[in-house]
């Protein structure tokens, strides 16, 4: 039996260094599966091209700090405004506040820009055949559970009100010595909370904390 290939993804990609985009598009374009059809240079760019074409990408790939308009940005104005396009952060920033801005604002993946071509192959075609990639990187099993339509989970874990005061502030910028001073308390106490949640959610970094969050219903996803 002959099988019936699917016609190539389209790709397109938001990134303010030209030479960074075009490389990509090269190494994107190497596989019969991608092809890459609109570069814009910012989210703004980007977001004007959308809705000017006829025929949507199937994943857009953003970089995070572009100017005129940053990845954060792009990412929720083109979930609410094209929702069937999955959303691929490509970025320096490895640090957890980049990951969790990104996930909350509708990436189904992050990966960083050292990152492989081989790699960058396998989370454009899980991202678009599964919904999400499991990556060392990030929580991979997390970032599904948050784009899943069950958006709440059964109320088994009971929380005290300081845990979930503590889960609010982790969801945001702020450090943990940030944290700390908001609710008066030592930095050693504030380890504590994060590592009671830590045990009782189940999770390892605090990107798993704030995707457990979303899911559970505790902060909001945007």
């Amino acid at each position: 039996m002959e099988t019936i290939k699917h016609p190539p993804y389209k790709v397109a990609i938001a990134d303010d260094h030209r030479l960074i985009a075009e490389s990509l598009s090269h190494l994107i374009n190497d596989s019969p599966e991608f092809t890459v059809t609109l570069l814009a240079n910012n989210g703004k760019l980007l977001l004007e091209a959308l809705r000017a074409s006829e025929q949507e990408p199937d994943i857009c790939i953003l970089d995070i700090n572009m100017p005129v308009m940053n990845g954060v940005d792009t990412a929720r104005a083109i979930s609410s405004q094209f929702p069937t396009i999955k959303l691929l952060a490509l970025s320096m920033n490895d640090d957890e506040a980049s990951v969790i801005q990104m996930i909350r604002a509708g990436c189904r993946g992050y990966l960083l820009k050292d990152c492989s071509q081989a790699e960058l192959h396998r989370a454009l075609s899980e991202i678009l055949t599964k919904g999400f990639y499991y990556s060392d990187f990030v929580t991979g099993k997390l970032v599904h559970t948050i784009h899943r339509e069950e958006k709440t989970l059964e109320p088994a874990i009971r929380l005290s009100d300081r845990e979930m005061e503590f889960i609010k502030y982790a969801a945001s910028e702020m450090t943990y010595k940030e944290i700390a001073l908001t609710m008066k308390l030592s930095e050693r106490t504030i380890d504590g909370y994060r590592e009671a949640l830590f045990e009782k959610l189940q999770v390892k970094s605090r990107v798993g904390l704030v995707l457990y969050s979303i899911r559970a219903g505790w902060v909001n996803a945007n």
